[in-house]
């Protein structure tokens, strides 16, 4: 599944960076990019304004990874301190999937002034804060070692999602 972070608040800006791909990469980079994010994500394009020359035009078609209501995978808003257990007991094919929202939250820190997401912020303090309960909490990396040794490299994308799904 794939867990979405929202917020009924409106966003006057959303930060991320955009990366130019030389043409001859462009097949090999998308190719490991679908592999990684398309379950649960659909391929989007969207204009892009760099923030750093916002007299810039924008980049008008940057390809964008977004999970949508109507992919299978969309489960939708949940409760951020359910969504916390789920992330600090859990890691895919690509890692931990605690280590990618810490990762995510310092990115989206760095990419500007204001650019940090109280959002990821609060989820990440919320992992950091099981992973504190120590020995008393365990988020199940007995678990998903155990599935981890069925998945073998080589083995079915469906395979590699039940991993992500412990």
């Amino acid at each position: 599944p794939t867990p979405t972070l929202s917020s009924n608040l409106p966003s006057p800006r959303v930060w991320g960076a955009a990366y130019r791909i030389p043409s001859p990469k462009v097949p090999e980079v998308q190719a490991y990019l679908d592999i990684r994010e398309i379950n649960g994500y659909s391929i989007q394009y969207t204009p892009f304004y760099p923030a750093d020359d916002e007299s810039a035009p924008p980049i008008t078609k940057c390809l964008v990874y977004i999970g949508l209501p109507d992919n299978p995978q969309f489960t939708g808003v949940q409760e951020p301190q359910a969504l916390a257990e789920h992330i600090a007991r859990s890691q895919g094919p690509s890692g931990r999937n605690d280590e990618y929202l810490f990762m995510l939250e310092r990115a989206l820190s760095e990419l500007g002034q204001g650019s940090g997401d109280a959002h990821v912020t609060d989820l990440a303090d919320r992992v950091r804060n099981i992973e504190k309960r120590g020995p008393g909490f365990t988020p199940s990396w007995a678990a998903v070692e155990r599935e981890s040794g069925r998945v073998q490299s080589g083995a079915s994308h469906g395979q590699q999602e039940e991993v992500e799904r412990s």
